[in-house]
Parts: structure tokens; C-alpha cells; sequence
């Protein structure tokens, strides 16, 4: 089965992550089928880049994205809510 999961790169206790489409046996550090963009936890707010066009494109094809990357996808498909602001 094939699926879209994290990829860790960086340093220790630094991790950056990329968000890749792979089959679902191999190992973390093996070679992916595609790149489809990138997660830094550490920046604040978390830094997510995701190309939702190939994202869409891959789940089309039933591609089953993980916890974590479905959590991703869900927090960069919707837009982002207006800052509220404290009545004085």
C-alpha cells in the first residue's frame, strides 16, 4: 500500500520533515516516490508548505495519508481564521 507520511532531516534535536508518498513497508530514510512539501515543528507557529494540487492528485489515486499528515492537510486546506481581538 502506498502512502503519505514524514520523512525526518535535520539535526538532533532539530528535526525538519518532508512530506513524501511512498509504499508503506519500506523504511523512513528510504527513497520516496514523490516530495510534496515540507514541515519545521520548531518555528513558531509551525512552518507547513504543501503543493495541495499534487496532495489532491495523489489521494485521487488512493494514496492514504497518515495521522500526522492528514492533520497537515486539514490545517492547510482550510483558511486561516481572523486574529479576534479582546473587547476593552
Amino acid at each position: 500500500m502506498i502512502t503519505m507520511r514524514l520523512m525526518r532531516f535535520g539535526t538532533k534535536k532539530k528535526p525538519t520533515y518532508r512530506i513524501v508518498v511512498m509504499d508503506s513497508k519500506r523504511a523512513r530514510q528510504s527513497q520516496a516516490l514523490d516530495t510534496l512539501g515540507t514541515y519545521t515543528p520548531l518555528e513558531d507557529p509551525a512552518g507547513v508548505k504543501i503543493d495541495l494540487e499534487k496532495a489532491n492528485q495523489w489521494l485521487s489515486k488512493g494514496v492514504r495519508p497518515s495521522r500526522t499528515v492528514q492533520s497537515l492537510l486539514d490545517r492547510v486546506a482550510k483558511p486561516a481564521k481572523p486574529a479576534q481581538f479582546a473587547k476593552s
